[in-house]
């Protein structure tokens, strides 16, 4: 038998991956990395190299948790695409590994698992900082984040009112017809943010596209776009008026646009909100600015295993260390 990791592709990952086991796996987890605990989350901040040919970059995302005995690598290449293309703005794989001996148990198609943890993060925040009586949601972008965003959002809350735009009227009516509820397409960012509860920013823009001066007071904005310290999503009026919370400090002044181009002032990591160490001000307008972790991935990537074992039977606690499957008995276990 050939030696090499199993491969879990992305039918299987969408199949196996569950929200109702993402969340409070990621909150644990990220609880744990708010306490800056080494022998609980070792996580560096994303390395990237610029793939300027292709308008894009490449990163990895390396994450250790050594009480979960969970070692884990992304690696993701994303993309400044132009409105309309149909190339994917993101593309990525994941690796979980063996602490101990150091080789690869499982690649694992990452697309669905970076649509999955980041919604959850984003409902994570949502659960902390939105005003319990929401009941409109904007979406800004229409790509698989948004749709993963609007999935977990409809689901976690009950809004009345769900509003999406896109650079293009195309893009917003692919959204409208892809999804399972009702939602209102919209002409321009103003008239989709307008007296919104809930803003969700999910776009490809480089410069700001939301403004402070059309938010509604007390609103909560989870922010995922612009990854990169010159790109943007939102305005220095809407930086330094709300309260800023933040998945990584560290990541978010190094590779956060929104926060570094505005000097506004990091208020917490909303984990420090899941420890009780620092208050949620659904009272004030929040901006929770969501750059990714590798230990988000690591979780998600951990899950995934987990289940795959189980359906298997094959990967037992026995062989761990020293056994792994031919590549080809992949395409038995992949359940369409």
């Amino acid at each position: 038998m050939a030696e090499g990791p199993v491969v879990i592709r992305r039918a299987d990952v969408q199949r196996l991956l569950l929200y109702s086991e993402l969340i409070p796996a990621l909150e644990e987890a990220l609880g744990k990395f708010s306490k800056r605990d080494s022998a609980a989350v070792i996580q560096p901040v994303r390395t990237t190299v610029p793939l300027q040919k292709h308008h894009g970059f490449f990163g990895v995302m390396p994450a250790y948790m050594e009480q979960d005995g969970i070692l884990c690598t992304k690696m993701v290449c994303f993309y400044k695409r132009e409105p309309g293309s149909d190339l994917p703005s993101t593309q990525s794989t994941v690796l979980l590994l063996d602490p101990q001996v150091g080789d690869v148990k499982a690649v694992i198609d990452g697309e669905v698992i970076t649509a999955m943890r980041t919604a959850a993060v984003s409902a994570i925040s949502a659960k902390l900082l939105m005003r319990s009586e929401a009941e409109i949601l904007a979406i800004l972008g229409t790509g698989q984040q948004a749709l993963s965003h609007y999935h977990i959002f409809t689901e976690i809350f009950s809004f009345k009112e769900v509003r999406v735009w896109s650079h293009t009227r195309e893009g917003a009516e692919r959204f409208r017809h892809s999804v399972s509820g009702p939602v209102t397409t919209c002409d321009s960012v103003e008239e989709a943010v307008k007296d919104a509860d809930a803003i969700v920013t999910v776009t490809t823009c480089t410069e700001p596209v939301l403004f402070g001066c059309w938010v509604k007071p007390g609103a909560h904005i989870a922010a995922v776009g612009a990854c990169r310290p010159h790109w943007r999503e939102m305005d220095d009026v809407l930086m330094k008026e709300a309260v800023l919370y933040v998945d990584s400090r560290e990541g978010a002044m190094t590779e956060c646009g929104d926060v570094i181009l505005s000097g506004a002032e990091v208020f917490a990591e909303n984990w420090n909100v899941l420890n009780g160490t620092k208050p949620a001000h659904r009272d004030q307008m929040t901006v929770f600015k969501s750059l990714g972790m590798g230990v988000q991935d690591a979780v998600s990537a951990k899950l995934v295993f987990d289940h795959w074992k189980n359906e298997t039977n094959l990967y037992t606690d026995d062989n761990l260390k020293s056994s792994y499957f031919d590549l080809s008995l992949t395409s038995e276990v992949n359940i369409k």
